[in-house]
């Protein structure tokens, strides 16, 4: 049996001071602790190479068998945002009106939420993460292994990458998805996974007024 043995190289990885650590951990959360989700934006352009960096980082998360199983589609052509709206809200018109349970919808309510989404036409730049579900090699079709899992650490990287740049994010989800397959043209391997407006707030922006658990309530010791 001739099996191509795996290749190995040495680690890149520099071991920081105790207080370096710490100072970059305080750092990094506070940064972080300041991201909300926002659903007001300029449409003020953002350069394309801040997105492509921000994709770049994303890119480098761990992934199931090392297959990277994500896709980042990129639209910034109004006419493409105007068709991704419409689908959107014919979807949240419907899941508002009558798919959403009265308890989920309750949860909604303090977050203002409702199936106008103007934020997908204003916002400069939409990213769509798809999930690929299949890879071919060899002439045989193979499944991704841990791809929604891989998926969602992707995500959560590439959103630190942007709120690290100065840019406002926000997770949309409209239920069910197909229509942005359909739209952009992505093969049936490659599911939605999520639909994320890029850019910079409005002026007169405004979150809702909401908390995060402490971390006495999100971490236990063992």
């Amino acid at each position: 049996m001739n099996e191509t043995l795996p290749k190995f190289v040495s680690l890149d990885f520099t071991e920081l001071a105790p207080d370096e650590q710490m100072r970059r951990a305080e750092e990094f959360f506070e940064m972080l602790n300041r991201r909300r989700t926002v659903r007001e934006y300029s449409s003020r352009d953002v350069p394309i190479e801040l997105i492509e960096r921000a994709i770049a980082t994303a890119g480098t998360a761990p992934s199931g068998a090392n297959l990277q199983p994500w896709r980042f589609v990129v639209i910034r052509d109004p006419e493409v945002k105007r068709k991704i709206r419409e689908a959107a809200e014919k979807e949240e018109y419907e899941s508002y009106h009558g798919r959403m349970s009265e308890k989920w919808l309750r949860r909604l309510a303090p977050l203002g939420t409702d199936e106008n989404k103007p934020f997908l036409e204003i916002a400069p730049y939409l990213i769509v993460v798809f999930r690929i579900t299949s890879v071919e090699e060899n002439g045989e079709t193979e499944p991704t292994y841990y791809s929604q899992e891989s998926v969602g650490i992707a995500t959560g990287m590439l959103l630190a990458a942007l709120h690290n740049m100065g840019l406002a994010t926000l997770t949309h989800t409209p239920s069910p998805m197909k229509f942005l397959q359909e739209i952009l043209g992505r093969p049936r391997n490659e599911v939605p996974f999520v639909l994320i407006p890029v850019g910079y707030p409005a002026d007169d922006a405004k979150v809702p007024d909401i908390k995060r658990k402490p971390l006495d309530e999100i971490m236990q010791t063992v």
